[in-house]
């Protein structure tokens, strides 16, 4: 498996607010210096540099709130089931090291780091640790394209032709290996919800439209979000847009869109309106060698899988390419959990969140295509959702992601309870998934 393959396997308020702030800056600047009053002019540059800058979260302020896990609605004693097997897998190699945290009502109720960095480190796994988030750049993503959705910017409606000419002429690939023109657009939404008709050649590798795939260029590294785009826009759509749910590169293909309708490079995109204002200075989709000390890497592992944290290449993977700590990406669960606003920087209003949670499959989508979110599940703009009342672990109206390598998040509206866990453990994604929810609701007594 390639580098690129394997690291898919992943008007907001405040923008609107600064966007009016400059505008307002600028006019009221002009003004002034119609009437050649320089020094005012000055004192309003101050004014808003200084208001600007109050928009953003201190990054040297922690976003771990601490609360007493009893108090917060936890076993303390079942929370240590999950210490101690955690422990356990660190102790008999299985794992070089994890950290995972739980909270509720916006308070910490559990956290640790077990294990080291990575086999033959000495230091131990901390809430600072950087991680390979692989697919949990997704979210990230779909939340920057959110905000030029308020800002006018994005339709989500609007087909992805709009935006990348070349989507304009799709073709789905037929049984016996032909493709036909397409019936239907691509449209934004499609590719936020993985009902593009766009795959993942990893996950079927035998089948003949993943060869295909493979073929036409889709593991390649060495192009740019835009030009990566190009290149699948020739491939052959599995399904026709908006009929199936298919795991895809569909947010790769999002993040060229996004570069198009934000007219800036993605990286800077995604600091610009996510990562700088909530202060999220860990998280990259690529870091500093300066940074070393601090990456994870697996006790084992394919080479192909773990990229080279500090080795940048042209390709900026809106689907799984960013690296981050548990601390830098709680900000970001705590935003969610926080109906877009986090520590009084708003990302998202409410109801551009609340959209981004509607389910956009059907029994017919989830059952046409690869569903494996599982049954009482659905997808929205960017999440998978839990849309079942019957269940509660965790409970009806969750919305969450993963990356391959196991790390993991999700927000539980109805228990008000939100986790992170951080791991490099390709082999053990889904058992962790399972232990985490065990762990976690098990522990849930009131």
């Amino acid at each position: 498996m390639s580098v690129f393959a394997a690291r898919v396997c992943g008007f907001a308020e405040g923008g609107k607010r600064r966007h009016q702030l400059r505008r307002e800056g600028r006019l009221m600047l002009n003004r002034f210096l119609s009437a050649r009053s320089a020094a005012v002019a000055v004192a309003v540059g101050l004014a808003f540099a200084v208001t600007a800058e109050a928009k953003t979260v201190d990054p040297k302020t922690s976003s771990i709130v601490r609360g007493d896990a009893a108090a917060l609605g936890f076993d303390p004693a079942k929370l240590d089931v999950a210490r101690a097997a955690l422990k356990a897998d660190v102790a008999s190699g299985k794992i070089a090291g994890a950290y995972l945290l739980v909270g509720r009502h916006g308070k910490v109720a559990f956290q640790e780091g077990f294990g080291v960095q990575g086999p033959g480190q000495a230091a131990p796994v901390s809430d600072e640790t950087i991680f390979r988030i692989f697919s949990m750049t997704k979210p990230v993503v779909s939340v920057v394209a959110m905000t030029l959705v308020e800002e006018g910017k994005l339709d989500v409606d609007a087909p992805v032709s709009k935006y990348l000419p070349e989507y304009a002429n799709l073709s789905v690939w037929q049984a016996d290996g032909s493709s036909v023109p397409a019936a239907k657009p691509m449209l934004v939404r499609h590719l936020m919800s993985h009902t593009s008709g766009l795959i993942y050649g990893f996950i079927t590798p035998t089948a003949p439209i993943a060869k295909a795939w493979a073929a036409g260029g889709e593991n390649r590294n060495d192009l740019t979000a835009r030009e990566y785009a190009k290149v699948i826009a020739k491939l052959p759509l599995k399904n026709e847009p908006g009929t199936a749910w298919n795991y895809s590169r569909s947010t790769d293909v999002l993040g060229a869109v996004v570069e198009v309708a934000g007219k800036k490079p993605l990286d800077v995109l995604v600091k610009e309106r996510v990562t700088g204002p909530l202060g999220m200075t860990d998280t990259a989709f690529f870091q500093p060698e300066a940074k070393r000390a601090r990456f994870a890497e697996p006790a084992k592992g394919d080479a192909g899988v773990y990229y080279d944290y500090a080795k940048p290449t042209p390709f900026l993977s809106a689907g799984g390419g960013l690296s981050s700590t548990t601390e830098d990406y709680l900000r970001f669960v705590l935003m969610l959990a926080g109906d877009g606003e986090y520590k009084g920087v708003r990302i998202l209003k409410k109801e551009t969140l609340a959209r981004m949670r509607q389910d956009e499959t059907t029994p017919e989508i989830r059952k046409a295509g690869l569903f494996f979110p599982g049954p009482g599940m659905g997808f929205g703009l960017g999440f998978s959702l839990v849309n079942d009342d019957t269940l509660q672990r965790p409970g009806n109206g969750t919305f969450s992601w993963w990356g391959i390598a196991g790390t993991e998040f999700w927000v539980d509206p109805k228990n008000d309870v939100f986790m992170v866990f951080m791991v490099q453990a390709r082999e053990l994604a889904m058992e962790y998934q399972r232990k985490n929810r065990t762990w976690i609701y098990d522990a849930l007594v009131k």
